[in-house]
C-alpha cells in the first residue's frame, strides 16, 4: 500500500506490529507514542515522534496527522489503570482524532476491542448489533469511541472503520493478557503459576491476523467499510483453562497452577465468542493462524526475550 500511514500507539504491542506491515507493504510510516520509542526491528521507513494524546493539543495533532491517508489509532491503555485516564484516551481523544482526520481527509482505522460487548448466553456467538452493555468501565469507554467513528461516518465528517478485536495471543502477545503473562512466567521456567481463577471461555486469535485485519481494513473501498464496526476474533471460544494447559504442554515445563481466589476476574463474563462473518464478507479475512502455532510462537518468543535479559 503506497501513501502516508499514521499509528498512534504506535510502540505498543499491537501499534508496533502495524508500523512495521504497513512499512513492508511500501507505505511511509510515522509511529505516534507517548515516548517516541523506536522498535529496533523496524525498517527505516518507519519513524517517529513523541506526542501525549491525552494533553488535548490539537495544534499538534493536526500537524502530526498532515498528509496521512490512514490513520491506525491502537492507542489504549487496559486493566489497571484509572477511569480517568481511560476516559481521557478513549474518549476525549477519539473525539479529537474525529475532528483532525475528518478535515484532512484521512482515513480512520479504530482498533476497538471484544469487551464492548456485555454477557452473552452460553455458545451464543455475538454479533456487530449486540447492544448489551459492557461489563467495566474499560469496555465503555472503548465503544463510546467505536460509536464516535461511527457517527461521524454516517455524518459523512470522517471515513472511519472500527475492528472490534477478540482477545490476542501469538508472539508478542501483551504481558498483561493471558497467554503473555502465563508464557513469560514459563519461559523463566516458573513451576507454580498463581492466576486469577480460571473460569471464563474466551476468543482468541493471533496478533499477526489481526495485523493482517488492519492492512485489509485501510485498503478496502471506503463503501464497503465506512461507519462499520467488523469482529477480528478466532471465531470459536475455548475455556481459558484449556488455553493455559496447552502452554505449560508445549513448554515441557512441570508447571502447576495455583489458582488464588482472591484476585478478581477483571472481565465477569462467563463466555465470548465472536461472529466474524462480517469480516469475511467485507474485508475477504479471516484467521489463518492456528492456536497450536500461535501458543508455540509465542513461548519461542518469550524464551528468546527471557534468553536476552538473561544475557543482559
Amino acid at each position: 500500500m503506497k501513501g502516508r500511514v499514521v499509528v498512534l500507539g504506535g510502540s505498543g504491542v499491537l501499534g508496533s506490529r502495524v508500523c512495521a506491515r504497513f512499512a513492508a507493504a511500501g507505505s511511509s510510516v510515522l509511529s505516534v507514542s507517548r515516548s517516541g520509542a523506536r522498535a529496533p526491528w523496524w525498517p527505516d521507513s518507519v519513524d517517529t515522534t513523541a506526542l501525549e494524546l491525552t494533553a488535548g493539543d490539537m495544534g499538534r495533532l493536526r500537524r502530526t496527522l498532515a498528509g496521512a491517508d490512514v490513520v491506525v489509532n491502537a492507542a489504549a491503555v487496559v486493566w489497571r489503570t484509572t477511569d480517568q485516564l481511560m476516559r481521557a484516551l478513549h474518549m476525549t481523544a477519539v473525539d479529537q482524532l474525529i475532528d483532525v482526520a475528518g478535515g484532512q481527509g484521512a482515513r480512520i482505522v479504530q482498533m476497538g476491542s471484544s469487551y464492548e460487548y456485555g454477557p452473552a448466553p452460553f455458545g451464543v456467538s455475538t454479533k456487530e448489533d449486540d447492544r448489551r452493555p459492557p461489563a467495566s468501565f474499560y469496555g465503555a469507554s472503548k465503544r463510546y469511541g467505536t460509536e464516535a467513528v461511527q457517527r461521524a461516518a454516517r455524518e459523512r465528517r470522517v471515513q472511519g472503520v472500527v475492528l472490534r478485536v477478540a482477545n490476542v495471543s501469538g508472539p508478542g502477545a501483551g504481558s498483561n493478557s493471558l497467554p503473555g503473562m502465563v508464557a513469560r512466567q514459563l519461559a523463566a521456567g516458573t513451576a507454580h503459576l498463581r492466576l486469577s481463577p480460571l473460569t471464563v471461555w474466551r476468543d482468541y486469535v493471533d496478533v499477526r491476523d489481526v495485523i493482517d485485519a488492519v492492512l485489509a481494513a485501510a485498503t478496502a473501498p471506503a463503501a464497503d467499510v465506512s461507519g462499520q464496526v467488523i469482529n477480528i476474533g478466532g471465531g470459536a471460544a475455548l475455556p481459558v483453562r484449556e488455553l493455559v494447559d496447552r502452554l505449560i504442554e508445549l513448554s515441557g515445563v512441570p508447571a502447576r497452577i495455583v489458582e488464588m481466589a482472591d484476585r478478581p476476574v477483571l472481565e465477569p463474563m462467563p463466555w465470548q465468542q465472536l461472529d466474524i462473518s462480517r469480516a469475511r464478507d467485507l474485508l475477504g479475512w479471516r484467521p489463518s493462524r492456528q492456536l497450536h502455532d500461535s501458543l508455540t510462537d509465542l513461548l519461542a518468543a518469550q524464551r528468546r526475550a527471557h534468553e536476552k535479559g538473561a544475557a543482559a
